[in-house]
Order: structure tokens, then C-alpha cells, then sequence
């Protein structure tokens, strides 16, 4: 797939404009066990290319990967990032997943987990000497403590001790990750998501990311950042992007407490964002409770995903999220189970319930793909209350109004200029004029232009 790289502020490639991802964890999608107790080699990424069609239906433009390299357990704990888990497949499955999806326009982009490694990863394990000490030393970061095996400690990421932190002011790491990164996108790879990216200091990916764009100027490069001044981290680094973990909040936040002045406080936070980059949105991910168990009115799960797809970004649809899945992330061993389930063997074995919701991502999606100037658009409050929002979304001359009703009762919201509707069950009074209404039913939403 060809692409190029456009001469705007974000630095990303062109093909971002047009992308909408599908994530996906491989092995909870394809029931992989994920205590580490049973590693039988299984074909799972030839289960997720079977969904590729799906994907496609669902409007998606590319599948996000999370973990598919030997882990330990869940895919964050690595043990060889030149080689496909087991649990997966191998090196031919994966080639298989990369030619199925960009044959229907996928793009692909994988997980890449280098702010730590697993404990049996062979740079920790001990050396082929026996004497206890890890193979590379020199990679990680001593705490001065001493393993109850008498081996020397070294520092964790909070506090996981599976997870052992690598020493990135070594030159020798930046240039293994390198290699990792450059060794996947030649094998088919879009870009990366760097997990963890905020734990790692920003020289190190301003070292490292220009030297895989040398070699493939088209990657997309999206870091995972929770909280932080978004801009200057995408400055520091070099990253295309961020997750943009404020507007999650806000979206599912501002739903249930019935406060949109929060969700438009956010939105105008993320207008400036738009400044630097655009970043990705989401309202799930394989890390949070499911927005249909977050929600407390099921009703606003349209609404969530209305902001989704109607404000600047690049979107992000989490795995069953588009058919109404639930699941409550715990803080335990095993508390992400609920959020990361197996898929189904086919798409006739999905809860009849989730369609309508599939349907309606659907819609959304088609919207959005039909105005793409909608992944640079900054929005404007017109009309705000605690329950009612209109806003304006516009980018290259154009624009489209928004209009959000969270009320058990029929609202009239001012859109002025609304011609027609786009989207939504509502009523227009006054088309085209500066007295425009939108008239809503309770929990009702509209897209006008």
C-alpha cells in the first residue's frame, strides 16, 4: 500500500486522514489462555483474519493489533519480539493477516511494548554461566536490592514484577527497539502503538523514531499517554500522536452525570491539541470498563459515539464495542479478563441485541468516512446546557452541526443555518436559516449540515 507523508504541523502520513481503526487483543479475541498455563500453538491470527470482512462492513479502515510477539501471559510481558506467539501462530500467519487485510484496504498496526520486558525474556533471565546474573545487564536498571533467588533486583514497571524495566539511556536499546520496529513494518506493518510510551523518556523515542521513518517515511506512530500536556509530548518525542484519554473521560463523564459544560470544556481542550496534532480518540479500549457498562442510561451510548465520530481525531473502535459488549475492568490478577473476551467462531453467533448498535456504527462511521475533513475539525459550542449541546464541527470550509439531547424529555435546540439532516430522528424547523431548530425526541441526537 502506498502512501506518503503530508507537509502539515502533525507530521503524519496522508493516510491517516481517511483511517478508522478496528482494535483488537489477539489473545483474548481468540481465547488464548493468558495465565501462561497452557501454550499450545494455535492458528489465532487466521480466527482474526476471518473477521477481516466484518471489519470492513463495519466501515473500519484498519485493524489495531495489541501484543501478538511470545509473551509470558498477556502479551505484555515479552519474551521475544522477533517472533509471533505461539498462541497465535507464526511468521506465515502473520504474513497471511497482512496480505488478507490490505487486499480489502486495512491497514494494520501493531502494539509495541519497549518500555519493558518479561521477566523470562532472555536479556533478564540469567546467563548461560548459571552465576545469576542476567544475560544484559546492562539493559535494565539495578535497584540494589537482592531476589529472594539471590539474584540481583532490577526496577519494575508500577510495580509489576513481571514487567522489568529497560535502561533506555543505553544506546544498545534504542538500537534493538529500532530493529524490532523497522523488522515488522518491513514484513507488511502500517505503524506502531507504543505502549507505555509516557514511561519512557522522550529522548529515547526522539532517538529512536527518526530512524525507523528513514526507512519507512509512511508509518503511523501513535504513543499511549494517559495524562500530561498532550503537545509538548507529541514535540518531545517525535510521535505522530497520542491517545487522548481526556476526552474519554469526558465523553463517558460528562453522559452520566449530565453536565455537558464538561464535554465541552473538553472539546475546546482538544481543539488546541489540534494545534500540534490530531490525536486518537476512543471511548473503549482493552484497558477500561466497556462503555456499555460504564453508562448508566443505555441510551447515551448513541451520544458517545455521535462525538466519536463528529470531532477531530483519528477514531478508534474497541472489539464488540460496535455490538453493545459489556465488561468491568478490575484491579486484580485476571481483572482485564472481562474486558478482553473471545469472539465468536462467526458473526451468526453474536447476540442478537448488539446488531442494532453495529448498525449504528455503522451509520456513524459512513458519515464521518464521507466528510474526512472531519479528522482535523475543531468544534464550537452553539447552544449549551446541562442536557443540551449543539455544536459546530468544521475543517476546509465546511461544516456540520451536532446536536445532543441527554433529557427523558423532547428538547428544541437552536442550529442556526441547519439546511438538512444527516444523521439522527429529529425534526428541522426553519431550515436554513439563522433560526434554525433542531427538535429532539428524549435521548434523541442529530447531524445536520
Amino acid at each position: 500500500m502506498t502512501a506518503g507523508r503530508q507537509p502539515l504541523p502533525t507530521g503524519e502520513p496522508d493516510w491517516v486522514r481517511h483511517a478508522i481503526w478496528w482494535q483488537v487483543y489477539p489473545l483474548g479475541f481468540t481465547g488464548a489462555d493468558t495465565t501462561g498455563a497452557d501454550r499450545r500453538p494455535v492458528h489465532g491470527l487466521a480466527r482474526i483474519a476471518d473477521w477481516l470482512d466484518y471489519a470492513v462492513r463495519l466501515g473500519a479502515s484498519g485493524l489495531a493489533l495489541g501484543p501478538i510477539f511470545e509473551s509470558s501471559t498477556h502479551g505484555y510481558d515479552t519474551v521475544d519480539h522477533f517472533r509471533i506467539d505461539p498462541r497465535l501462530g507464526a511468521d506465515a500467519d502473520f504474513d497471511d493477516l497482512v496480505a488478507r487485510a490490505h487486499q480489502r484496504g486495512l491497514r494494520i498496526l501493531l502494539d509495541g511494548v519497549f518500555n519493558h520486558v518479561g521477566r523470562e525474556h532472555p536479556a533478564v533471565a540469567a546467563a548461560p554461566s548459571g552465576e545469576g546474573a542476567p544475560s544484559r545487564p546492562d539493559w535494565f536498571v539495578p535497584t540494589g536490592a537482592t531476589r529472594p533467588d539471590g539474584r540481583p533486583d532490577y526496577a519494575t514497571f508500577e510495580g509489576h514484577d513481571g514487567l522489568v524495566t529497560l535502561r533506555h539511556a543505553n544506546p544498545a536499546v534504542a538500537d534493538h527497539v529500532t530493529e524490532i520496529m523497522n523488522h515488522w513494518l518491513d514484513r507488511g506493518a502500517d505503524g506502531w502503538r507504543l505502549d507505555a510510551a509516557y514511561a519512557v523518556p522522550a529522548e529515547f523515542w526522539a532517538g529512536v523514531l527518526p530512524r525507523v521513518r528513514r526507512a519507512h517515511p509512511d508509518a503511523y506512530l501513535v504513543g499511549e499517554v494517559i495524562h500530561g500536556d498532550y503537545p509538548d509530548i507529541v514535540h518531545r518525542t517525535g510521535l505522530d500522536s497520542v491517545t487522548q484519554y481526556e476526552l474519554w473521560k469526558a465523553i463517558w463523564s460528562s453522559l452520566n452525570d449530565a453536565n455537558l459544560f464538561e464535554l465541552s470544556w473538553a472539546l475546546e481542550r482538544h481543539n488546541g491539541f489540534l494545534d500540534t496534532f490530531v490525536p486518537l480518540t476512543f471511548v473503549g479500549n482493552h484497558d477500561v470498563t466497556r462503555l456499555a457498562s460504564r453508562l448508566r442510561e443505555p441510551r447515551h451510548l448513541a451520544h458517545a459515539l455521535v462525538v466519536l465520530c463528529t470531532v477531530g481525531g483519528t477514531p478508534s473502535v474497541y472489539y464488540g464495542d460496535e455490538q453493545a459488549f459489556v465488561g468491568v475492568k478490575e484491579d486484580r490478577a485476571g481483572g482485564d479478563d472481562a474486558v478482553r473476551p473471545a469472539f465468536p467462531a462467526g458473526a451468526d453467533e453474536l447476540a442478537p441485541h448488539g446488531w442494532p448498535i453495529y448498525r449504528l456504527h455503522q451509520d456513524l462511521i459512513g458519515l464521518r468516512r464521507r466528510h474526512p475533513w472531519l479528522h482535523a475539525a475543531r468544534t464550537r459550542p452553539l447552544h449549551l446546557t446541562n442536557e443540551q449541546l449543539t455544536y459546530e464541527t468544521s475543517a476546509e470550509g465546511q461544516r456540520l452541526l451536532v446536536t445532543l439531547n441527554l433529557a427523558g424529555d423532547p428538547a428544541d435546540c437552536p442550529a442556526p443555518g441547519a439546511a438538512q439532516l444527516l444523521a439522527g430522528d429529529a425534526d428541522l424547523i426553519h431550515p436554513g436559516t439563522a433560526q434554525a431548530l433542531i427538535r429532539l425526541p428524549p435521548f434523541g441526537w442529530a447531524v445536520s449540515g
